[in-house]
């Protein structure tokens, strides 16, 4: 690709407002959030949504709403979590594709999550499968090890490829339990990907963020940034907004000849229909 699609992860669920006090969770603040960092040069936007008191959910109304707000303000591909947080039920999480955004992600199998446990059971991962196929949303496929890539082949094989034809997934890399974020484990965990890939992107977690960025690059990889995956510019130096991270990964694309996507390319390159 001579181009390089960066989604931004602005929120997440794990940190709490308390902790990291610039963390957009409102409506409105998620909103603001998006529109810079698609100014910064963010082509897709990867959602997790708190209630009234900051805390994670998967509110059916609300998730709705924020993917029409998002639609309204920006141009960004609108994708939404369907991990949620690792408190969150089966159930729920399979609702998420009810608001109808344009991609999703999809973890190919459970991990330990620092001290909790993210689970995704193969029958779970099975099913919202093929509910993305039917909901005519694009998966964006999760792998926090070497086993999910494994288990990627085999869901491909059974089921099939995603809603658009196009196979994309994220290398989710330095989370506690999960893969190293190093170059090492990049290029292992890529050759490793099957044939029909059509494209990737790798998520550094805390300190592995530089190093994932410009071993992805490298390797012809595309970027996940924001204060989801870290909170730090570097040692002692908090994020002061998402846009940040953007830029620098923005720059760091141009750096490597490779700068960022426009969305309609971004929608081409994932097999979504123009917006």
């Amino acid at each position: 690709m001579p181009g390089t699609l960066i989604t931004v992860a602005p929120t997440g669920a794990e940190s709490t407002r308390e902790q990291v006090p610039a963390l957009p969770i409102t409506l409105d603040q998620l909103v603001e959030t998006a529109v810079r960092c698609e100014a910064a040069g963010a082509g897709m936007v990867h959602v997790h949504i708190r209630d009234d008191e900051g805390l994670p959910t998967l509110d059916p109304g609300r998730l709705a709403d924020t993917v029409s707000a998002l639609r309204e303000a920006t141009s960004m591909l609108v994708q939404l979590s369907t991990g949620g947080s690792v408190h969150d039920p089966y159930d729920a999480r399979l609702a998420v594709l009810d608001a109808a955004p344009d991609s999703c992600s999809l973890t190919l199998g459970t991990v330990n999550f620092g001290d909790d446990v993210f689970m995704n059971p193969w029958p779970f991962v099975c099913e919202l499968y093929e509910r993305t196929q039917a909901a005519g949303v694009v998966p964006e496929f999760e792998l926090f090890d070497l086993g999910q890539v494994a288990a990627l082949h085999r869901l491909l094989e059974r089921f099939g490829l995603p809603y658009g034809g196009r196979v994309h997934c994220d290398l989710v890399m330095g989370v506690p339990g999960g893969m190293p974020g190093n170059a090492a484990t990049l290029v292992a965990a890529v050759q490793a990907l099957p044939d029909v890939t059509t494209s990737w992107s790798a998520t550094g977690i805390g300190r592995s963020t530089l190093p994932v960025a410009l071993a992805a690059l490298s390797c012809g990889g595309h970027l996940r940034v924001g204060m989801e995956d870290t909170v730090t510019l570097s040692r002692g130096v908090p994020v002061e907004h998402n846009a940040q991270l953007v830029e620098r990964a923005a720059s760091l694309a141009t750096l490597a000849q490779r700068p960022p996507l426009s969305t309609s390319a971004a929608r081409e390159m994932l097999g979504l229909p123009s917006s």
